[in-house]
């Protein structure tokens, strides 16, 4: 398990779930605040009125001109009872004409009822500002930014803590995988050695040759096994590989594990076909879908294994006569089995997947339930190669 990434994955969702629910709370304050600012912005407007209203009080009727007030921050007008402006510096169109205060858009109004014909004949004095709630956005976003970090931060804090014991445990189940890897891998080795010398001076036995089958079967999950280990911490490096060759060896290495349940391999094998790939790699695809095909095919049935380039691309294209599949996006994740009584542990496929998305291999699956499955590889042209076959060279 990568604890780390485990840890940082769960303290986002956390995060932005928190974050989220906070959302509500957030939402009432700056209603709140709105509220707060449009009530002081109402105060500021009314004791403006007040300050035109005491100038146009302190006028001296003796004087030909009156200077109106002007102000940066707000402006104001006199209207008559029409709402025909007589005199106004207001230049934004005022929809509605009510006493008091009133919001129109980011646009706020008062319109104050004045005595009749005592200023200038004017019936109303209306003052208009602009609302500006930037500041609000501002400290939301503050606070919310603040939130999610100290959620985010407490997230890791307390999801590393609460995995420690879970990361003591995988480690020694770790230790634990390796080493009996590695104990498993002996014995197997003296088996399959032990058979072989016997085969060589004996005729062939068919108990032996089962269990030469069995040690196979063994031999192949002890690989899903070493590679999903190492894989992260091991280069494996590639090589131009006899990709016609090849196929028809690991066909040969299955065969003892086909004779178990009767069925036969056929094969049909482009010869002289290339591929610029690591060995192991390749191996795992390879052998993981031949033995798929023999663990699901029922008995006494063909195999069908092509190798063939097709436009440019190499097809592979491996075909049971077996139960099929019943959920074909499923079968490549991890510890997934579709029928828990094969054996086996659920992992080959999605190793298989990985080195496909490494590789650039496409897959097409074809399946049928009781009838049988096809999976064809597509490897792309720039790790295949077409080489001639010497002895045909005159």
């Amino acid at each position: 398990m990568k604890e780390n990434s485990y840890a940082l994955k769960n303290a986002v969702i956390y995060t932005v779930l928190i974050t989220i629910i906070l959302l509500a709370p957030l939402f009432f304050y700056f209603i709140y605040m709105k509220n707060i600012y449009s009530i002081q912005n109402e105060l500021f407007l009314k004791e403006k009125s007040l300050l035109i209203i005491k100038s146009m009080e302190e006028f001296n009727h003796n004087d030909i001109y009156f200077e109106y007030p002007r102000f940066k921050t707000f402006q104001s007008g006199l209207y008559d009872v029409r709402f025909k402006p007589i005199f106004t510096l207001i230049d934004t169109e005022i929809q509605t004409f009510k006493s008091g205060y009133y919001l129109d858009g980011y646009n706020a109004f008062l319109v104050v009822p004045l005595p009749k014909g005592r200023y200038f004949g004017a019936d109303y004095l209306i003052l208009s500002n602009t609302v500006s709630y930037a500041s609000i956005y501002k400290n939301i976003a503050l606070i919310l930014f603040s939130i999610a970090i100290l959620v985010f931060l407490l997230s890791m804090f307390f999801l590393n803590r609460f995995a420690e014991p879970f990361k003591v445990v995988n480690k020694r189940l770790d230790n634990f995988i390796k080493d009996s890897i590695h104990e498993i891998n002996t014995p197997l080795a003296i088996i399959n050695v032990n058979i072989d010398l016997y085969n060589r001076k004996n005729p062939p036995n068919k108990y032996l040759q089962r269990v030469k089958a069995a040690t196979k079967v063994l031999s192949n999950i002890y690989d899903d096994m070493d590679y999903l280990i190492k894989h992260n911490r091991i280069e494996y490096k590639e090589e131009s590989i006899d990709f016609s060759k090849f196929i028809k060896e690991r066909i040969e290495y299955f065969h003892d594990v086909a004779l178990m349940k009767d069925i036969v391999i056929e094969s049909d094998i482009q010869e002289n076909i290339y591929i610029f790939m690591n060995p192991k790699k390749l191996r795992k695809v390879v052998d993981n879908n031949i033995s798929n095909a023999i663990k699901y095919s029922f008995e006494n049935r063909t195999i069908f294994i092509s190798l063939y380039m097709k436009s440019d691309t190499c097809h592979l294209s491996i075909k049971d006569s077996g139960i099929g599949i019943k959920d074909v996006n499923k079968i490549f994740s991890r510890y997934y089995r579709e029928d828990t009584n094969k054996g086996g542990f659920g992992i080959g496929l999605n190793i298989v997947k990985s080195i496909m998305n490494e590789s650039g291999i496409e897959l097409d699956i074809k399946s049928k339930l009781k009838q049988g499955s096809t999976f064809t590889y597509k490897f792309p042209s720039n790790i295949i190669t077409l080489k001639s076959d010497p002895t045909t060279l005159v």
